[in-house]
């Protein structure tokens, strides 16, 4: 073990002498590493290192049952409960999906790098999880057993998957976070604007963005009148609370750069905590540390079943945080609830 390696672990060790529940990723920001980093402390013990075969990886999760998928970013982490059937890949693009009413994934590969399996052994149960990293030591999916799961058959697929090296570490990449670039005013602002009402996916509008080479957040200060209305930070944690209270069924995304993960259904069980607003419900968590929201808007996009309306929430560096839609497929109209508690979320904002 290097220097640096020993260093690291002594303090990681003190750090949790002092404050047993620290999180793994509190932890790496506060000692200033990567999550992966720490990690791989127990290369080779609690910690073994994947071979980079990802796609038929994630094609043999569904052999280990019901288990809860994580995906986070900075500023809010999803957990949903479910079995990882219908794995796909696109052949022509490094893009998967994992569809079902449960687990729904966007997949983005070129984002995984590294991943592991890890027995994490606290003094209330033992979990046994599966984790995927970027370049930079990020974390952009991760897989944890739950009550019930058979751990042979996860320790079957750790043997399976394992990597040859388990002695020499990895160094990720250091990432500098920086807020987006704006281009200043441009000719084809009227262009933009008229490309966004002839929109007819809302798939489409990434794409709209490149072509104009706008950042979202500057797309939707340059949005037509009415399309993309800015809102108050207190407007997420109405439209949870008023789609609980009216059982109405939603759409939850949140992401970074390798995985997008969807809740589709109700929330019932809403609980502020210490600057946390969080979905507590039996098969569905929502994190969302309200200290990192920067920008809240309501967005409206054409689409050929009609308008589509957001709640999307971004940070001080114009990263999404949330969207909120909702409940809906191609080829249905967004439904009228929905659209009729966005409307009364702006009139009550204006009033």
């Amino acid at each position: 073990m290097n220097v640096f390696t020993s260093t690291l672990a002594d303090r990681y060790e003190s750090l949790k002498q002092a404050e047993p529940q620290v999180r793994i990723r509190d932890a790496a920001q506060r000692l200033k590493v990567s999550e992966l980093e720490l990690l791989e402390l127990e290369l080779g013990h609690q910690t073994i290192r994947l071979r980079n075969d990802w796609k038929p990886l994630l094609g043999d999760i569904h052999t280990l049952g019901k288990v809860m998928a994580l995906t986070r970013n900075d500023f809010a982490v999803h957990e949903r409960k479910g079995v990882y059937h219908h794995v796909s890949f696109l052949e022509d693009a490094p893009m998967g999906l994992v569809v079902n009413e449960d687990i729904d994934l966007r997949l983005f590969m070129q984002a995984w790098c590294y991943g592991y399996a890890v027995r994490t052994v606290t003094p209330k149960q033992t979990l046994y999880s599966l984790q995927f990293f970027d370049r930079y030591g990020e974390a952009v999916h991760k897989i944890y057993l739950i009550a019930g799961a058979d751990p042979l058959g996860y320790q079957q697929l750790v043997d399976t998957y394992r990597a040859e090296d388990q002695r020499l570490p990895v160094k990720p990449e250091t990432k500098l976070k920086v807020a987006e670039v704006f281009r200043p005013d441009f000719e084809e602002v009227e262009a933009f604007r008229e490309a966004w009402r002839q929109l007819r996916d809302t798939h489409d509008f990434y794409p709209l963005l490149r072509k104009y080479n706008l950042c979202r957040t500057q797309a939707l200060r340059l949005a037509p009148a009415g399309y993309a209305i800015p809102l108050e930070q207190g407007a997420v944690a109405y439209i949870l609370q008023a789609a609980a209270a009216n059982e109405l069924p939603i759409m939850v995304f949140v992401g970074n750069a390798g995985c997008i993960q969807i809740h589709t259904g109700t929330i019932k069980r809403l609980v502020p905590m210490e600057g946390w607003l969080n979905v507590m419900d039996p098969d569905f968590n929502l994190h969302l540390r309200l200290d990192g929201v920067a920008e809240v808007w309501l967005t409206r996009k054409p689409t050929d079943d009609g308008l589509v309306t957001a709640i999307e929430v971004f940070d001080q560096y114009g990263e999404m945080i949330v969207q909120f839609f909702g409940k809906r497929k191609p080829g249905q109209p967004e439904h009228e609830a929905w659209r009729r508690l966005t409307d009364l979320l702006l009139s009550q904002q204006t009033n």
